[in-house]
C-alpha cells in the first residue's frame, strides 16, 4: 500500500513539474496569451507608461519563464521610461524593446 501511495505521489509531482507546477502557462499557451493581449493604457503619458510597466510585470508572472524573463526586462525598462521627466522612451530604450520583441518572436513564431 505504501508503494502505491509513493508511486502516486511521485507521478503527481512529476506531472506538476512537467506542466508548470508553478502555475505558469506553457510556452504554447504563453504565446497564445501574448498574441491575444488587447491591453490599452489610459490617462496621460506618465500614467500610460506606468500602466504598461505594470501590465508587463503581470504578464511576466503568468507566462513560461523563457518568455517571462524577457517580458520582465521590458517591464523594468518601461518603469525607467515612466520615471523619466518626459515618459518617452529614449532611442536606447526603444532598441531594448525591439530586441526583446525579436527574442519573444523567436520563441513564439507567428
Amino acid at each position: 500500500m505504501k508503494r502505491g501511495l509513493l508511486a502516486t505521489a511521485l507521478a503527481a509531482t512529476m506531472l506538476l513539474t512537467a506542466c508548470g507546477g508553478d502555475g505558469r502557462l506553457s510556452v504554447q499557451e504563453s504565446c497564445k496569451l501574448l498574441s491575444n493581449d488587447q491591453f490599452k493604457p489610459t490617462g496621460n503619458q506618465v500614467q500610460q507608461a506606468k500602466q504598461i510597466a505594470d501590465h508587463y510585470a503581470d504578464l511576466a508572472k503568468k507566462v513560461d519563464p523563457s518568455i517571462g524573463t524577457i517580458i520582465q526586462g521590458m517591464s523594468d525598462v518601461q518603469k525607467k521610461v515612466a520615471d523619466s521627466s518626459t515618459a518617452v522612451a529614449t532611442p536606447e530604450q526603444q532598441k531594448q524593446f525591439t530586441d526583446a520583441l525579436n527574442s519573444i518572436g523567436k520563441v513564439c513564431p507567428s
